[in-house]
């Protein structure tokens, strides 16, 4: 078959679904619980191959073709902007100039509705604050990348294989021109079951979910792992004044530090993220297919710095002359400066994954059984560090975890 339906495991980047004329490809969570194409009807399916062209699981290329052109520390000039966003704000601020310019952006927010991250396209500053801070869960892509009108010009921005493989659909189609590429350093995504079940928890406090912000800088920028929620009666209007969101919105909070934070727990643990996340991820560090790559500048150099600072890469003469024209202070540094505290390789996938997996998926677990499993695997982890012949009774616990 030319189509995509022997592909599984996969980034689950949506874009063979965009690109199919004849929508035979589905795009929905796997028993795993992350985004993955599926072709219910083969008859539908002409076998004209394009799902396959666009996609970068299957090819390399695009991730090794951009060397780094500069490496900077960059924060936004306004300081409401910096303090509502995740780092230095100057992704909403490349959004702000593009949107000025005539661009659209397709960015991600959250659908509280649906309980998840998707992509939209925003053609206002208004629109553009629902993107504002990170969303440490996988995005479904479909809906915002067929909004696309190939006619017009627009930013996109997405993990580093989603942005692969829509700069393949747009040179595939000759319209790489009218668009501009942005992606961010990686951790890898979680599994949507872990959402849901965190989700299961803290609405027993909240009631349903309205608003989630994954980082928060309320007790500053480097203890910002923090879960914000807001319920029902803090539901966020994004198309109200741009300026009074950015003032900010008072939040509920479901916990504070990360520490004591269940999602937060299991996702930075990285045990239970996609497959390819562990072994098929060609985008750590430099490796790119963007125009302009952005993150935060961990690492000794603004160590003391708790407003928020970004780390960014640009690619292409592109991305370099939009970084020097948006409204940011800019610093370059050399590239380890910036990278500094950024994952340099995939984490290996843990015994215990397909275990966690299961137990998030069960509706009748509580999270707090899936933390305990995987702490009772970190102490036996910790405990036969170093040893090379763990034991008899360690290698039985494993197995017992594993199950």
């Amino acid at each position: 078959m030319k189509n995509i339906s022997t592909v599984h495991d996969c980034y689950g980047c949506g874009v063979c679904a965009t690109v199919c004329a004849h929508k035979a490809i589905n795009i929905g969570l796997n028993s795993e619980g992350f985004y993955e194409p599926s072709v219910p009807d083969l008859s539908a399916c002409t076998d004209c191959g394009l799902c396959r062209e666009v996609c970068a699981y299957l090819h390399d290329e695009l991730s090794q073709q951009n060397p780094v052109i500069g490496s900077y520390a960059v924060w936004s000039r306004d300081s409401r902007v910096r303090r509502k966003c995740s780092s230095g704000g100057v992704g909403f601020e490349l959004g702000k100039l593009l949107l000025s310019k005539g661009y659209k952006v397709c960015g991600v927010r959250y659908n509280a509705e649906l309980s998840r991250a998707e992509h939209y396209v925003a053609a206002t500053k208004e629109e553009l604050v629902a993107s504002i801070g990170s969303k440490y869960i996988q995005s479904y892509t479909v809906d915002g990348f067929r909004a696309i009108d190939r006619k017009q010009c627009y930013l996109v921005t997405g993990t580093p294989c989603q942005i692969d493989s829509f700069r393949r659909y747009a040179r595939r189609f000759r319209m790489e021109d009218r668009f501009v590429f942005m992606d961010f350093f990686c951790h890898g995504v979680p599994s949507m079951w872990l959402w849901k079940k965190y989700l299961q928890e803290v609405e027993k406090t909240t009631g349903k979910v309205c608003y989630a912000s994954w980082r928060n800088k309320t007790t500053g920028w480097h203890d910002s792992w923090s879960m914000g929620i807001g319920g029902a009666e803090e539901k966020v209007n994004w198309h109200d004044s741009y300026h009074l969101l950015i003032r900010g919105k008072k939040t509920s909070y479901a916990s504070r530090f990360s520490r004591g934070d269940s999602f937060f727990t299991l996702f930075l643990s990285d045990t239970c993220l996609g497959r390819a996340c562990y072994e098929h991820c060609k985008y750590k560090l430099a490796c790119s297919a963007a125009d302009i790559r952005i993150g935060d500048l961990w690492g000794s150099a603004y160590a003391e710095d708790e407003d928020g600072v970004s780390a960014v890469l640009t690619f292409t003469p592109k991305g370099e002359e939009l970084l020097k024209s948006c409204d940011c202070e800019r610093v370059a540094h050399p590239l380890e400066v910036v990278v500094e505290g950024q994952m340099e390789s995939s984490p290996r996938k843990p015994p215990i994954r397909g275990r966690l997996l299961s137990l998030l998926r069960n509706e009748n677990v509580p999270i707090a059984q899936a933390i305990r499993v995987y702490k009772q695997y970190r102490y036996l982890k910790l405990a036969c560090q170093g040893l090379r012949h763990p034991g008899k009774m360690a290698r039985k616990v494993m197995s017992k975890l594993k199950r």
